[in-house]
């Protein structure tokens, strides 16, 4: 049972209270425990291998099962005979429960059930063995020996298949009884026995299975009560949710409890176009939203959604930096993802167009740099900490800069968290003050410069070598350059969750050899990249599993294709608050966390007393019988 206990502690920490996780990405925070967490996961072996291990596993419990009962080579050879044996029953079990009592279950297909099957094979074997080895010259004690394991097998298997499962009781209880009754069967009727399987077990089969399923109902309604009492969900109905996301990659179950747990926020979107004569050239879209909370939930792929949408309408390159937001802004599921998308295109329809624009400025305050650049009466603002750490900046940031633009003079300002630099720890309260005063300094050098028409390139690349598991998103590389007099500024947008410490400074600096003086390097912090791999962060970030020298080589070229189409523009800029978006924030997050945490540890209480227990009470009736 302690194996079953691991595999539940393991595989819910990512549940948000875990992906999740103790990373850099947000250290002590609920979200930051939940991906911590995804790291933890252990993935199972290829159904080839299963399969191998499932038959060394029967040979050897065939052999072992009755050489302890008589060591010649007679029994050598029927131990063979009866390891094939039990292998192939095994995998029929396994057949039915996956085809067709599981069938509906998202979770438990052949592979699964196969894996499932080991352990339960093995406690069988050290049973039966047992039995050979101590029961030999009396039936009776072999005959409670093989009992006692047929309840453990039994209660195991139905322990899993409760906690994992989603199709009815019923269906759950047979698939768990199908694979050791048979095996108890083969056991009997095989020489290893000459009791066979008839009248004598029944009693203490009937009670094996009436005290495991008692034990897991109890097991099963305590557990759920402690979500119950946290949440108002039943623990194992999340668990089971997100089980289905883990190994099936199906959001909508986790979604659902998101939604319910969700609370509405209002989320302000930006929009950037430049058009020429011929049409939109290229639009930055920044919204103030968070792309998590990890792989395929919630606003995780938003950025690549947003590309792809507006891409496919607008016929031209989008780039869709990070925005300045945390976790708290997760969206709750795909749902408000639409809604955010159905305002974009909505609004993506430009007017009252300019054409003068100021040179690209940066300033740098203690370790702090914030880059400038004003379109018309916006201003478009970058904030990095690199090559220091950084990640999620707080959004009194962003409420910082917009007041000090509006007092400026100027209607609006978009402000770009480039989140491009990690290699530690991460303290949000110590980048504030700093940011805050580059970003102010940088906004009063743009105002103090002349403004210019000013030319647009834009290029993306999509290098088809890298994925999702190496760091990088659907959306790719993309290059808009700014050129305003005979200065020419790079924004490098990729796909990806953060990048390496000291990247962004090779790419910038290759840039310089195209004749492009500035620059900034940002991503879309996308968190589709994260709980796909098992590493220490739950992610790769840009650079970590990635060649940098073939990145690097693919931005240079976006950026000569960008150089290659640079021509006069004329650009607009939208804003627009969308009311009413459902948010899995912080404090849900944490609720989630702390619900998950008390679970497990009544689970493990509750299982400590409970199955010992049941093991001394069917040991007593057995010595009864």
């Amino acid at each position: 049972m302690s194996f079953t206990l691991n595999f539940l502690n393991s595989v819910s920490y990512p549940i948000m209270g875990a992906v999740v996780l103790a990373s850099s990405e947000s250290m002590g925070s609920p979200t930051g425990r939940v991906a911590d967490r995804y790291s933890s996961l252990f993935t199972l072996p290829s159904k080839r291998k299963i399969f191998t291990y499932l038959f060394a596993l029967s040979l050897l419990g065939g052999i072992i099962t009755l050489i302890s009962r008589n060591l010649s080579l007679t029994n050598l050879f029927l131990g063979l005979v009866l390891g094939t044996s039990l292998f192939f029953t095994t995998l029929f079990t396994d057949y039915l429960s996956s085809n067709f009592l599981m069938r509906s279950d998202p979770v438990l297909n052949l592979r699964r059930c196969s894996f499932l099957s080991i352990p339960s094979s093995f406690i069988l074997y050290v049973f039966a063995s047992a039995a050979n080895v101590v029961g030999v010259y009396n039936g009776n004690l072999w005959i409670k020996i093989i009992s006692a394991g047929f309840f453990a097998a039994l209660t195991f298997r139905l322990f899993v298949f409760s906690t994992v499962s989603s199709v009815d009781y019923g269906k759950r209880l047979l698939s768990a009884l199908l694979h050791p009754i048979l095996l108890l069967m083969i056991l009997s009727i095989l020489p290893i026995s000459e009791y066979g399987f008839g009248f004598y077990f029944i009693r203490p089969v009937l009670i094996s299975i009436f005290l495991a399923s008692l034990g897991i109902h109890v097991f099963v309604s305590l557990v759920d009560a402690a979500g119950e009492e946290a949440l108002g969900i039943r623990s194992l109905a999340l668990f089971k949710a997100f089980l289905a996301n883990w190994t099936e990659n199906l959001n909508e179950p986790l979604e659902h409890f998101f939604e319910k747990l969700g609370e509405e926020r209002d989320v302000r979107i930006s929009l950037l176009g430049f058009k020429t004569k011929k049409g939109l050239k290229t639009v930055v879209i920044v919204p103030v939203v968070h792309p998590g909370p990890f792989k395929n939930v919630g606003s995780s792929p938003l950025p690549h959604m947003i590309q792809s949408t507006l891409e496919e309408k607008l016929k031209c390159p989008i780039s869709v930096p990070h925005g300045i937001s945390g976790h708290d802004l997760d969206l709750a599921s795909q749902l408000q993802n639409e809604k955010i998308l159905s305002k974009i295109v909505e609004i993506a329809e430009f007017k009252g167009f300019d054409s003068h624009a100021t040179p690209f400025v940066h300033s740098k305050v203690d370790g702090a740099s914030a880059s400038c650049q004003i379109f018309g009466d916006c201003a478009l603002f970058t904030l990095t900490l690199a090559p220091e750490t950084m990640e999620d900046l707080p959004r009194e940031l962003d409420y910082a800069v917009l007041r000090e633009t509006k007092k400026n003079g100027l209607t609006t300002a978009i402000t770009i968290d480039a989140h491009n630099s990690i290699q530690g720890t991460f303290h949000p309260e110590r980048a504030v003050k700093p940011l805050s005063e580059a970003a102010v300094d940088a906004l009063k050098k743009a105002l103090s410069y002349e403004r210019h028409p000013l030319e647009v390139g834009a290029a993306k690349v999509n290098p088809k070598e890298f994925s999702i598991r190496d760091g990088m998103g659907l959306g790719g590389i993309n290059v808009i350059i700014v050129k305003v007099g005979d200065l020419k500024t790079a924004y490098v947008t990729i796909d990806g969750n953060n990048m390496i410490s000291n990247l962004r400074e090779k790419i910038l600096s290759r840039l310089k050899g195209l004749g492009i003086t500035e620059g900034e390097v940002l991503t879309t912090d996308t968190h589709v990249v994260n709980g796909v791999v098992k590493v220490d962060r739950g992610y790769y970030s840009i650079g970590e599993a990635i060649d940098q020298k073939r990145l690097i080589d693919y931005i240079e070229k976006a950026a000569s294709d960008a150089l290659k189409n640079l021509e006069l523009v004329e650009f607009s800029w939208r804003e627009e608050k969308v009311s009413g978006i459902k948010v899995i924030g912080e404090k849900q997050l944490n609720d989630i966390s702390l619900s998950i945490d008390r679970t497990l540890k009544r689970a493990k209480k509750t299982a400590m007393f409970l199955f010992p227990t049941l093991a001394i009470l069917l040991i007593a009736i057995l010595i009864l019988l």
